[in-house]
């Protein structure tokens, strides 16, 4: 499928994405990078293209009220904004009376969010976080390259899901915004 990585380094949240557009035994490389900005988040998307194109061009999302907290306002703002979109734009299905989305990663106020196909937002301990079919392999790259400048280590992780995965491909794609 893919491979998106994100990183909390310093004042800066980094994510990194490959090209690869994978079906069916099949790979191509795609023009579009898996990774953008809308407002104050930095997301990465993996799983269906639609699903990132609505996120990126459909998704509008109110501002944080300053007595709500960072994980109250991702759970009941945020994703509630992310369900109605997927639901509108009919990229979200449901079945037997379960509801899903896909997978993507949120970068937003210093923090890194994996948010997963039932919508769950997960928070890592580390500092980074990799989703798509070449994260588990990812993962480790990006531990053992701890010491390395944050788009260094995302680009040679990249690299190394590659190697090792045949659903992840170049070029990648490294973005950044403030933490703050």
């Amino acid at each position: 499928m893919t491979c998106v990585i994100g990183l909390i380094h310093g004042s800066r949240i980094y994510m990194g994405s490959d090209s690869a557009a994978v079906g069916n035994r099949f790979i191509r490389t795609t023009n579009l990078p898996k990774i953008f900005r809308n407002g104050p988040f930095l997301i990465g998307y993996c799983g269906s293209f639609r699903m990132g194109q609505v996120l990126e061009h459909s998704l509008r999302i109110p501002r944080q009220k300053e007595d709500q907290s960072d994980i109250a306002f991702m759970i009941n703002v945020f994703i509630e904004n992310v369900r109605n979109c997927l639901k509108e734009k009919g990229v979200a299905s449901i079945e037997q009376r379960k509801e899903t989305g896909g997978h993507f990663m949120v970068g937003y106020k210093g923090r890194l969010y994996s948010i997963n196909s039932d919508f769950h937002v997960g928070d890592m301990l580390d500092g980074f976080d990799c989703i798509g079919s070449g994260a588990p392999i990812a993962l480790g790259a990006m531990k053992a390259l701890e010491k390395t400048r944050p788009k260094q280590r995302i680009e040679k992780s990249l690299e190394v899901a590659a190697y090792y995965s045949a659903d992840v491909t170049g070029p990648f794609h490294v973005m950044s915004i403030r933490a703050d």
